[in-house]
């Protein structure tokens, strides 16, 4: 008798909005949330469909964040690992309560999905949205978040024991005001092609400065010092990043910026992601730093804001004056923008943004 392929095995735990489903109805909900949902439920739907279909794989789509949007196919036993080592990373039980708030058009609403079927989770949905706990009365055990959403949900954190946060780093200024929440807060590192999160930091409690990468996960460093993972319960072959990365020890590492990213300006190296840690203190709007040709500097260094607010002086000065900037890193000039381009996930396209000041 032929052994049932191990995403079949659908926890006798697992409810969606308080509802079992067994393997077998899954495909009745399925179509449901096609035929009658908005459009996230759609995309839920859809996702649903292809887990229980007797394809291995299944395709998904990078983000575009940083490049063009690709699609890539990922092995259903390689979700189902990855969703067990997050289990195991966080304690998470069977019968636990977990929420999605992501869309599921992407790996981390995927993901969180597959957790909930692998591991047995009572899971809730809602339309992602900036604000994702301002109806919500219910306490969780685990919820994945973007940035701006934790930024919008910090009044009531202390209904989630464990969050984690991923999809674009986490301010310093946000930082800050995890201190003292009884919730634990992580910020997690990780890409569609690792199947979401190969490593965590602790914001709040331990505040940990380096990722820590998770068991089973082997990380090294290229001729370009960007990140090398292997990790063969994820992925068949060595995935080799554009993250440039400072190896701390065998499994730690700090993450400096993206090679595809560096700013040349008059021969200085500027890791824009580094410069926008540093400005974050001072900066509560979305912004982000980019390099823009330059006859005489190659590339210059641009603050791009999105706000109403365009006091450019005062913002000037308050840059001048933070010592972590070295000269080299305050912006030339600030640009003030009412809207930034950004994905259906509400990452910052900062290519298409600056063609608005180009």
């Amino acid at each position: 008798m032929r052994e049932s392929p191990v995403w079949r095995n659908i926890h006798k735990e697992f409810r969606l909005n308080g509802v079992h489903y067994a393997f077998d109805e899954l495909n009745e909900i399925g179509y449901s949330l096609i035929k009658e949902g908005e459009e996230f439920e759609i995309a839920m739907g859809d996702f649903i469909l292809d887990w229980i279909s007797d394809a291995p794989t299944l395709a998904a789509q990078t983000s575009g964040s940083t490049g063009t949007p690709k699609t890539i196919l990922l092995q259903k036993s390689h979700m189902v690992n990855s969703a067990l080592a997050t289990g195991a990373y966080f304690s998470l039980s069977s019968g636990d309560s977990a929420l999605l708030c992501l869309p599921s058009s992407g790996i981390a609403g995927k993901m969180m999905l597959v957790r909930a079927m692998v591991l047995g989770l009572n899971l809730d949905y809602e339309g992602p949205s900036s604000q994702p706990l301002s109806h919500q009365g219910k306490s969780y055990h685990f919820v994945a978040m973007v940035p701006l959403q934790l930024e919008n949900s910090l009044n009531k954190l202390t209904n989630i024991k464990t969050l984690i946060v991923g999809g674009a780093p986490v301010s310093t200024s946000l930082k800050k005001q995890l201190h003292g929440l009884s919730t634990s807060v992580y910020e997690t590192y990780g890409m569609t092609e690792t199947i979401t999160h190969i490593a965590v930091k602790q914001l709040n409690g331990k505040e940990e400065e380096v990722f820590t990468a998770l068991p089973d996960v082997h990380i090294s460093q290229d001729e370009r010092n960007c990140l090398v993972i292997e990790a063969s319960h994820i992925s068949n072959s060595k995935i080799i990043t554009n993250d440039i990365v400072e190896l701390v020890r065998e499994s730690q590492f700090k993450w400096l910026g993206r090679y595809d990213s560096i700013i040349n300006s008059g021969g200085v190296k500027l890791f824009p992601e580094q410069i926008e840690q540093k400005i974050s203190e001072i900066i509560e709007d979305r912004f982000f730093v980019y390099g823009i040709p330059d006859e005489q500097l190659g590339e210059r260094l641009v603050l791009l804001i999105e706000s109403e607010n365009r006091d450019t002086s005062r913002l000037k000065e308050k840059i001048k004056n933070l010592t972590t900037l070295s000269k080299y890193e305050i912006p030339k000039e600030i640009f003030f923008m009412s809207n930034f381009e950004e994905t259906q996930t509400g990452k910052i396209l900062r290519s298409e943004t600056i063609k608005k000041i180009t």
